[in-house]
């Protein structure tokens, strides 16, 4: 249990660390302004250290890592050889390791496959979970003259990792058509810090540092339209569904596990699925669970009754209802209300009313397009004339 179950209104999400401190909407509205931290010492933190640490990193993942600059942000995926998601990483580099932030599920497995994978080079892969733990925020906390929280710092570089989603990195490309692409406004970081020094963070009083739990992390999460491994990948997802070339693929770079499918599908395919924000109806205050189901709408009014032979009106059967996907995050925003990411089928109409299942209710729910159904098909493939025409 982290030392913040201490904490006035402590309540666990199931992990250790707070859902929240009894307030869920406002903790939101302090870490959207930057003004509160989140506990994170639930999430797993591997080192890779050694001087052929980025190369090879690089020649097992899907992000260019080699030259990158200590204190520098970025984030990776490895991919099984038919381009699905296996692990993901959030990666700084001090000048001599490479700090891994992860789920903590994903310690364990990750680790181990990058032991397995050394050979003979000059790495070494650590677990630090143990004596490291993480904290997130919207803010810079180096910043002022007297810092409440004890960020770690390797040499010269503080581990701070500042999420890169905020924009399209060298070499990626987004799918996401919007004017104003929400993740713009993703202000988001993770600092390490000592696990020794959790007890005297977590007695800090309220005035002094405010405290936000994951529920309010995840509702701003899930507006920027941010993917993450833990809710939105499935054993089929690849990067391409939930636009994550934007910050984890670089499209040009050197051959790697699943690097075929990546570029098939990015140069003259589809994706098979595609991610939508849900605005959820929450007139009947409920909200759907991870995997709840997606479908059609019904019609609006339901279907007409039908007719007998004898002239008197009977119910109709109800329709099937017609599943195009399922819920994969879900939250309650201070001020959009309900909301949800969700994978859909890639030829769900993207004007199409939606609705979710939740019991035996159906949530109504307005689907805001993140990956549209074009994506992919970057490369102008030329059409073959065929065999037997004749050209004019």
């Amino acid at each position: 249990m982290s030392p913040f179950s201490a904490r006035d209104g402590f309540v666990d999400d199931g992990s250790g660390v707070a859902a929240h401190y009894g307030n869920p909407l406002g903790e939101q509205r302090l870490l959207a302004r930057g003004a509160a931290v989140v506990d994170l010492s639930d999430r797993g933190v591997l080192t890779v250290s050694g001087p052929d640490r980025l190369s090879w990193l690089n020649s097992l993942t899907s992000q260019a890592l080699v030259g990158l600059a200590p204190g520098v942000s970025t984030e990776t995926l490895l991919l099984d050889a038919n381009g699905r998601l296996e692990h993901a990483a959030r990666i700084v580099d001090d000048g001599e390791t490479a700090w891994l932030l992860v789920e903590r599920s994903e310690v364990e497995p990750l680790g181990t496959w990058l032991d397995r994978m050394r050979f003979m080079l000059r790495v070494e892969v650590a677990d630090r979970t143990g004596d490291v733990a993480t904290i997130g925020s919207m803010h810079d906390l180096l910043g002022g003259t007297d810092p409440l929280v004890p960020v770690m710092t390797s040499g010269d570089t503080p581990l701070v990792w500042v999420d890169p989603w905020r924009e399209v990195t060298i070499g990626g490309h987004s799918y996401a058509e919007s004017d104003h692409h929400p993740g713009h406004d993703w202000t988001y970081r993770e600092s390490l810090v000592r696990r020794s020094d959790l007890d005297a963070l977590a007695a800090l009083p309220a005035d002094r540092l405010a405290v936000a739990g994951t529920l309010a992390l995840e509702a701003l999460r899930i507006e920027a339209w941010r993917p993450r491994l833990a809710t939105e990948v499935d054993e089929r997802t690849i990067p391409h569904e939930l636009d994550w070339m934007r910050s984890a693929v670089h499209l040009a770079k050197g051959c790697y596990r699943g690097q075929e499918t990546v570029a098939k599908v990015h140069n003259i395919g589809h994706p098979p699925r595609r991610l939508v924000m849900l605005h959820l109806d929450g007139s009947d205050g409920v909200l759907p669970g991870h995997g709840a189901e997606v479908v059609l709408a019904p019609p609006a009014g339901g279907a007409p009754e039908a007719e007998t032979s004898g002239g008197a009106a009977e119910a109709p059967e109800t329709p099937a209802r017609k599943p195009v996907g399922h819920v994969t995050s879900v939250a309650l925003h201070h001020e959009l209300g309900p909301i949800a990411l969700a994978l859909v089928k890639r030829g769900t109409d993207e004007a199409a009313p939606l609705a979710v299942v939740v019991d035996d209710l159906l949530v109504a729910a307005a689907q805001e397009v993140v990956v549209p159904a074009s994506a992919g098909a970057a490369a102008g493939v030329p059409r073959l004339p065929r065999l037997g025409a004749v050209r004019r």
